[in-house]
């Protein structure tokens, strides 16, 4: 199962972007993957208190997300899909983008995290 945990500043989520940015991220993973995994995407939107960002050592008031996607290690590397961790990066980055505006594009940072197979689980069981 797809999963984003997103660190954005608290400011940015207003009470209307936070369904845009659960939408357009589940869209990222489905524009690579296809509608099978896309209804398998869970997005977690983490609110940071202004001034407890920094990029370079310094303070940051852009609301530029950190993002990191986590599944299966095996799905970055499907024949059919070649270059699947570049187009993560790329849809992912244009769908905050979307969101969000152009404004944050050179902050914006995408992390690609696969996990072994067995080393998740779900309702209590290995996966």
């Amino acid at each position: 199962m797809p999963h984003f945990s997103v660190h954005i500043r608290e400011e940015a989520l207003d009470g209307t972007v936070e369904p845009k940015l659960i939408s357009a991220l589940t869209d990222a993973v489905g524009a690579v993957y296809g509608e099978r995994l896309r209804r398998l995407v869970g997005v977690d939107l983490i609110g940071i208190p202004q001034h407890r960002r920094g990029i370079g050592g310094v303070p940051s008031g852009i609301d530029a997300p950190l993002v990191t996607l986590s599944m299966r290690e095996a799905a970055y590397h499907l024949p059919e899909i070649p270059d699947a961790p570049a187009r993560l990066v790329g849809t992912i980055t244009e769908a905050l983008v979307g969101v969000l505006g152009e404004g944050i594009r050179e902050q914006v940072i995408v992390t690609i995290v696969g996990v072994p197979e067995g080393r998740t689980g779900v309702a209590g069981a290995v996966a």
